[in-house]
């Protein structure tokens, strides 16, 4: 079975990165739902380790939406003294999908070397046992793709 079967593309994308936000779940949670009352739809989302109480908290969104869900965060900056509000643009989301991923160690390690090899930056990757998706510049999306392809013999 082929470590991986499927690469979906995904384009116009932001991230957001709230830098300094006090570990408190209660917090986090009051983050998401105002984002999302503002109807905005969050992807990926990854969250540092504490550190001294704090953690930096990321999340990817239609590049449309960035507007909108830098007025749904203000209202933070009075709660957290100390929030920095990051935002990348012009990025695209790759997933990269395999059922033979949950039991064949190393393909993350491959997938991991092979956009090295590319010199393709990552911004930001979240994985589940049979997904691995990446944040990447939109101007490396095309060698991205290619080499994924190759590299796996896909489509």
């Amino acid at each position: 079975m082929k470590p991986v079967t499927n690469l979906n593309v995904t384009q116009n994308v932001a991230m957001i990165t709230l830098d300094n936000v006090p570990n408190k779940i209660d917090l986090i949670a009051s983050i998401f739902n105002e984002v999302a009352s503002h109807g905005i739809n969050i992807d990926m989302i990854s969250q540092t380790a504490p550190y001294k109480g704090n953690i930096n908290l990321s999340f990817s969104l239609d590049e449309e939406n960035v507007p909108k869900a830098i007025s749904a965060l203000s209202k933070f900056k009075k709660e957290i003294p100390h929030l920095r509000i990051d935002i990348i643009s012009n990025l695209t989301k790759l997933s990269i999908y395999g059922e033979a991923m949950r039991d064949l160690p190393g393909v993350a390690a491959s997938l991991f070397t092979t956009l090295a090899e590319a010199g393709v930056e990552l911004k930001m990757v979240t994985t589940s046992e049979v997904d691995i998706s990446y944040l990447i510049d939109q101007k490396d999306e095309e060698k991205a793709v290619e080499i994924i392809k190759q590299r796996f013999e896909l489509e």
